[in-house]
């Protein structure tokens, strides 16, 4: 391990310390999650991806975590270039005093992680709120993949038509094997749709994907009969890397 790792490994565990647990899945339906950020970024190689992961982690690190912060947790997506950023506030009104009173050098060094390694997309950061979920069967597992599914949506209305009418037709207890929960996020503006999936495994998604195909596409024939509503496909991501408060 570098001193560079030793000193992040260090600041993370001070962090810890004072009421945060490290590089843990984040508790979705934590009920004083009042706001969601999401943001993703295409790294394009192995390399790129963890030049971000480590230049926002430390980005973070050289910053004071504000009280309304509940969690902000990196993951590495499987496909070797892709980074998700998932946090959590107590409200968006926490969100933007912190934006508001910031150290500016926050936003610089954040920005410097992915503009190190060239032309890197983002897609964010998007306000969300959580809608709704299915539900785990039994007791919950802990998860070791996420699957981000995303959906464009041109308005509040067409974005609950999808989500309301997916849950209707496969019911709102998480189904597969190696399928924990899946939790659907509806942008601030209406025109996104997230659904944040937890899986035991990535392999277990991706024999899930496999089966559906097999079966036939109910679902995909529902989605492409909406107005309004646009799939924009899913990757998986594993390794969280952040805090999320205790």
């Amino acid at each position: 391990m570098t001193s560079s790792d030793d000193a992040a490994q260090s600041s993370r565990g001070a962090d810890a310390g004072a009421g945060f647990l490290v590089d843990v899945f984040p508790e979705i339906r934590r009920p004083d999650a009042g706001a969601v950020l999401i943001s993703e970024w295409d790294a394009g190689s192995p390399e790129g991806q963890r030049a971000v992961l480590d230049g926002v982690a430390r980005a973070w690190e050289r910053t004071p975590l504000p009280a309304g912060l509940l969690s902000r947790v990196l993951f590495a997506g499987t496909d070797g270039r892709s980074v998700l950023h998932y946090a959590q506030w107590t409200s968006d009104a926490a969100h933007r005093e912190f934006v508001r009173t910031e150290d500016t050098g926050l936003r610089e060094r954040i920005a410097a992680a992915p503009a190190g390694v060239g032309d890197v997309g983002n897609s964010g950061p998007t306000r969300f709120r959580l809608y709704r979920s299915m539900l785990p069967q039994g007791e919950p597992r802990t998860p070791g993949c996420v699957v981000r599914v995303a959906f464009r949506t041109t308005g509040h209305e067409a974005a609950r038509e999808l989500v309301d009418g997916l849950l209707d037709m496969l019911g709102e207890r998480q189904g597969g094997q190696g399928g924990i929960a899946s939790h659907f996020h509806l942008s601030e503006d209406g025109t996104q749709v997230v659904n944040y999936s937890e899986w035991t495994d990535p392999e277990s998604h991706e024999r899930e994907v496999g089966a559906k195909l097999q079966r036939g596409g109910q679902v995909m024939a529902f989605i492409e009969s909406l107005p309004g509503v646009e799939p924009l496909g899913f990757r998986r991501y594993v390794a969280p890397r952040g805090l999320v408060r205790a």
